[in-house]
């Protein structure tokens, strides 16, 4: 495989997580009897632009389809995430009844019902049928299709280019990087933004987030690799804020590469940081397997532990990363018997690979374990603060990553 930005063979190895099925595609009763899709799932790094990407095995139709599940109005820190970025952005651009906002990735509307509400007109960018609904209920106009420099002509073409585009953690899902920003390029008025938020890569490294890798993931961004990229589209980051979303993410802010705008002193400080961590050094991600099987082992060790004293632990969240999580560590019913979650699209189904039966949060008032495993470790302090009242002082919470500690 090449790079799928400049198209060097890639020929460092970061992880390999072995064979696991998409990690949002959640399982009927009747697709237990079915055979099931497994991928590849493995990391490399371009040691020419060091954009850290995943071997190219699954389509995104077959990641991004009707019936997709993640709906991001589900986490109330997201949704009080998306009010305050609005709020934000909207003073910062002066944003007003004249403006047009598009979303790319809009999901359920989480974030534009916000500009819906002030007036502001916008249009969303949502493949997903499940979401698009959604968002359509709400009064947010969806365009459902993928985005890229197609897509793009075609709404400048209507005179829908747009003052600001935002991407909330959509970038990292693009299998054409350059396609989907040379949209960005082609879609943005002169004089326009766009802020693109996504995981930083120095924060999977630095942690040992590989619970975050997963074939929805195509890409695992550096500021370094996005300059890049925009670079080659006729695009210019010119500030960057470092937010705690999602276990840590940046949020770059792009205008046209001619823009009067100066580059904000935040571009060079987040540079700095990332050449101490070593970004573009193969030395820095050389070793990052032998800290992923530590994890494994980790998990592994505590729910055999406690199974064998009666300690009766059960699972919080059904997300994506608790997917990569427990498939690379072979976990099934028999050590791990149900995982809650808030989202009426996943209850009653079961979780790929593993078919950990999903259930209801009531679950575990009714159960009471001893042990909640929060597997969305990053909105763990939602889940307590949501959960603890129920279950009284009793019941532990804990995480799985670096290793199992209790929170």
């Amino acid at each position: 495989m090449n790079c799928r930005h400049c198209g060097q063979p890639l020929t460092l190895p970061f992880v390999d997580l072995g064979f696991a099925p998409p990690s949002n595609a959640y399982l009927s009763a009747d697709d237990l009897t079915r055979p099931e899709r497994y991928y590849p799932l493995k990391l490399f790094v371009c040691t020419d632009c060091w954009l850290v990407q995943t071997e190219d095995y699954a389509s995104r139709e077959a990641l991004f389809d009707a019936d997709y599940a993640y709906f991001s109005s589900v986490s109330q820190s997201w949704l009080a995430h998306a009010r305050r970025y609005v709020t934000s952005i909207t003073e910062d651009l002066s944003l007003g009844t004249d403006s047009f906002v598009v979303e790319v990735a809009s999901n359920d509307g989480y974030l534009l019902r916000n500009f819906v509400a002030a007036g502001v007109p916008c249009l969303g960018i949502e493949p997903t049928a499940s979401t698009a609904a959604a968002a359509e209920a709400l009064g947010v106009p969806v365009l459902r299709e993928f985005f890229g420099a197609g897509l793009a002509r075609t709404l400048s073409e209507r005179g829908q280019c747009a003052d600001l585009i935002i991407g909330n953690n959509v970038f990292a899902h693009v299998p054409d990087v350059n396609d989907f920003t040379l949209g960005l390029k082609v879609a943005l008025k002169p004089g326009g933004t766009t802020t693109l938020e996504f995981p930083h890569l120095v924060r999977l490294i630095e942690e040992g987030q590989f619970d975050t890798v997963y074939h929805e993931h195509f890409s695992y961004f550096s500021l370094y690799a996005v300059e890049r990229i925009f670079a080659k589209a006729g695009l210019r980051v010119y500030r960057v804020e470092q937010l705690k979303t999602h276990g840590g993410s940046l949020r770059v802010y792009g205008c046209h590469i001619d823009d009067a705008r100066a580059d904000d002193a935040s571009v060079v400080r987040i540079r700095a940081l990332e050449s101490e961590c070593g970004i573009t050094r193969p030395t820095t991600y050389q070793g990052f397997q032998s800290r992923v099987n530590t994890t494994k082992n980790s998990l592994l060790r505590f729910l055999i532990d406690s199974k064998e004293a009666g300690v009766v632990v059960a699972a919080y969240g059904a997300a994506a990363k608790g997917n990569t999580l427990l498939n690379y560590a072979g976990v099934k019913p028999d050590l791990l018997p149900f995982v809650c979650d808030f989202a009426p699209s996943k209850q009653g189904k079961f979780m790929p690979g593993s078919h950990i039966p999903i259930v209801s949060p009531a679950e575990l008032s009714r159960v009471k374990p001893d042990v909640v495993l929060i597997l969305p470790w990053n909105i763990s302090d939602e889940i307590i603060a949501q959960q603890s009242a129920v279950l009284g002082k009793e019941t532990r919470f804990a995480v799985a990553l670096p290793e199992v500690r209790y929170l």
